[in-house]
């Protein structure tokens, strides 16, 4: 096809073609989208070009040298599990470098507008490309052009920053600006926090400099000598120590003194819910609760389910209901036993914590990465996992009950979590991109 040239690299999806192409030295770069026509020929539907450095220099971005503090962008959104790990690597970048500029890519309309800016970070507005499943929707009609608003976006986002480094922890505004900011010529990192990793870090994954995956099983997905395992990064406070009995008085203020000593259940559905496990716990809870006299239940619901499920509880004053779970480590310090999807973020977290854990693996999760993360929970932390169309009342009360009737498996689960735990996660993977930093800094001050 005459438009590829050697520096040209294809990504192919059904029958849109992208043809990200460069001449030598990374000086020009044009996105091409092509469309296939009528009798399988191909015709271009749009173009961006991308102007990159002049010739000469290194690197697009300020040295440090020359703004006198590390720039870093962070491309991260749409769950907690891609967030939060990037809010984790800034704040540990910020202890290291208080004067470091670092400027967090999200969307208004997700979770990451008000957490990174609750975290005292700045975070810039991006209109993110929605892909929906299956692939092949009609609601995916207009995603070549949403792309293309992506990808100009992002141009002018890395423009007006500069930084030195971009690091992508995943979302739909991972994708477009870690791909624009290679094809420009500024660094690219990723963090991948599940065991399988999904479309968009594959790809990236050919572009970035270096690759932080979470667990062992990651590697064979990526460029091998890219890669450095170094578990997934858990928010700071989660390595602050609070006692059981404070975190308990926490959400239990009035039965502080019996909460003490009691067996208490974290339920986590995420920070969207999951309503298979919480119809399963509400048709348990009150029996086990009315057996076990010493028993406490904390409960995230998710914001869509939670005036529901507040209305059937109606007050008991040994459940604690939560929509959304601000407090994490007071969660976590509270239980004896957590009960969750096997979302990446709360698997690291069960494992820095070391809490005996039960997991019911969502199956809409993308590529089931869900299941290959409890199956390395279940050999690494010795987790019990529930397929979720095993799930009912019965089965999960019968699991819990399991566990907490024994102290011995509690202490052993809590042993193997704990043992299998990188807490230093968050100050391995800063090290690691402030040394690109300073790398990139020593090549273009020559």
């Amino acid at each position: 096809m005459a438009l590829l040239s050697p520096h040209s690299t294809v990504i192919a999806r059904s029958t849109t073609f992208f043809v990200f192409s460069r001449g030598s030295g990374y000086r020009d770069r044009h996105l091409w989208v092509h469309k296939e026509g009528p009798e399988g020929r191909l015709r271009i539907s749009a173009c961006l070009a991308l102007k990159g450095p002049e010739e000469g220099n290194a690197s697009p971005s300020l040295s440090s040298n020359e703004s006198g503090n590390f720039r870093i962008m962070f491309a991260a959104g749409g769950t907690g599990g891609h967030v939060y790990p990037a809010i984790a690597i800034a704040d540990e970048i910020k202890a290291m470098h208080p004067n470091a500029f670092i400027r967090f890519v999200g969307a208004k309309e997700r979770m990451e507008w008000n957490a990174v800016r609750s975290a005292g970070f700045e975070i810039v507005p991006f209109p993110y490309p929605a892909l929906k499943h299956p692939f092949f929707s009609p609601q995916n009609f207009f995603l070549p052009f949403q792309l293309l608003i992506s990808f100009a976006s992002s141009w002018k986002i890395l423009n007006d920053f500069s930084p030195q480094i971009v690091v992508g922890t995943g979302g739909y505004v991972s994708g477009p600006l870690c791909l624009v900011a290679a094809l420009r010529g500024f660094k690219v990192v990723i963090q991948e926090q599940n065991c399988q990793p999904g479309l968009t870090n594959r790809i990236l994954s050919l572009f970035a400099t270096l690759i932080f995956v979470s667990f062992p099983a990651s590697v064979g997905f990526f460029p091998k000598s890219k890669c450095v395992i170094t578990g997934n990064p858990v928010r700071p406070s989660l390595r602050r120590f609070v006692s059981k009995a404070v975190a308990r008085s926490h959400f239990f203020p009035k039965a502080a003194r019996s909460a003490a000593s009691a067996q208490l259940v974290l339920i986590l559905g995420g920070s969207l819910g999951a309503n298979a496990i919480n119809i399963a716990v509400l048709n348990f809870y009150l029996q086990m609760l009315s057996e076990h006299k010493n028993r406490y239940i904390i409960w995230q619901t998710g914001l869509d389910a939670f005036d529901e499920m507040e209305s059937l509880v109606r007050g008991h004053p040994r459940v604690s209901l939560v929509s959304y779970m601000h407090r994490m480590d007071m969660a976590y310090a509270a239980a004896d036993l957590v009960v969750s999807r096997a979302v990446s973020m709360t698997c690291t977290e069960i494992l820095a914590t070391g809490k005996p854990s039960i997991l019911i693996p969502s199956p809409n999760a993308a590529e089931d990465h869900q299941t290959k993360n409890a199956s390395i929970m279940a050999e690494i932390a010795g987790s019990k996992v529930l397929a979720e169309d095993e799930l009912d009342s019965t089965t999960l009360a019968n699991v819990i009950e399991e566990i907490l009737g024994n102290e011995t498996l509690m202490a052993e689960m809590s042993e193997k979590a704990t043992k299998a735990a990188m807490p230093d996660a968050s100050t391995r993977i800063a090290e690691r991109i402030l040394s690109l930093v300073d790398l990139s800094a020593g090549k273009s001050s020559k």
